[in-house]
């Protein structure tokens, strides 16, 4: 993390007491206007946190459907198993009908009393026949509609998995020139992590992007503006150096955001983006990337996930 020497609202009090010309209206706006600044970023920092909870939510609900999609073709197993185990039953049992249909025909002839007692157990027996065949078309129905289901889910996780690797290839070539200077690209757990680290975006102590991290980021926004269906989530990463006495910002939650919401900015300004598929986030210091490395944990992580609600939905049903 940079240390960033900027005075802002304490200079301005000394420069006010220092100068006794300046009215004291002037000094009253001054103090008003810090304070404002103060109350807003102190609404930016509850508004990333808010964030972030979504954004794990979102995490949280991807397992949730990889979970549910493992139960499933385990159950699907299961009651394929149950099915073939209750046929070779059904077999048994037919073969075991045959042979009491050939007693009964030899012992029409026999005692009555006798007769009657064959007739009742192989009433019985086909009772429990019947009971079997029904009991074997509902499980057989039932089997059929979860391997559907199944088959549906894994063609849709296949087609989102395609769609994600080809934005990958689209936002890698996009980024040719800039990889390798401070610039990775990377598809895990399902979505798309573009990460930027500040030298290649930001001056010492600013959150304005320079000249060449805006050529990166409109790359960027143009590679991916038609992906209607894909949410971007720009995180902003700082390292552990807490923020000096009299810095622009309060702490590394306050330029964590505010970096963020720059990048965001460019963006949504420099291209045909709906501002509502996009998210600024700020992480402050606490989920770095190598605890050894202060220069890669200050960073821009921008994540591309693609809409899961189909996905939850068939699983859900």
């Amino acid at each position: 993390m940079e240390h960033v020497h900027i005075p802002y609202r304490s200079a301005i009090v000394l420069s006010l007491m220092l100068m006794a010309c300046v009215p004291a209206r002037k000094y009253q706006e001054l103090e008003a206007r810090a304070n404002t600044m103060e109350s807003e970023q102190q609404t930016a920092l509850a508004k990333a946190r808010d964030v972030q909870a979504r954004s794990d939510e979102q995490q949280m609900t991807l397992e949730d459907l990889q979970k549910r999609k493992t139960l499933l073709e385990r159950d699907t197993a299961t009651t394929g198993i149950a099915l073939r185990t209750m046929q070779r039953q059904y077999d048994k049992i037919n073969k075991l009908n045959d042979e009491l249909l050939d007693k009964y025909n030899n012992l029409l002839a026999g005692d009555r009393s006798e007769n009657r007692k064959l007739l009742s157990d192989l009433e019985a027996l086909r009772l429990d026949l019947q009971n079997k065949e029904d009991s074997i078309a509902r499980s057989s129905k039932a089997l059929a509609e979860r391997e559907a289901r199944l088959a549906e889910l894994r063609t849709e996780l296949e087609r989102k998995d395609k769609a994600m690797k080809d934005l990958k290839e689209r936002v890698s070539q996009a980024l040719t020139g800039f990889e390798g200077k401070g610039l990775t690209v990377e598809q895990k757990n399902g979505r798309l992590y573009v990460r930027l680290e500040n030298k290649l975006l930001f001056p010492s102590g600013s959150a304005v992007v320079d000249q060449k991290g805006q050529e990166a980021l409109v790359n960027l926004a143009h590679a991916i503006e038609n992906d209607r269906d894909i949410s971007i989530l720009v995180e902003g990463h700082t390292d552990t150096d807490k923020i000096l006495p009299g810095s622009t910002y309060k702490d590394n939650w306050d330029l964590s955001v505010a970096r963020a919401t720059s990048v965001v900015r460019i963006l949504q300004g420099r291209s045909a983006i709906d501002p509502t598929r996009i998210t600024a986030a700020g992480r402050s210091e606490y989920v770095p990337v190598d605890p050894d490395d202060k220069a890669k944990n200050r960073r821009i992580e921008i994540i591309l996930s693609p809409d899961l609600k189909a996905l939850y939905n068939m699983v859900a049903d």
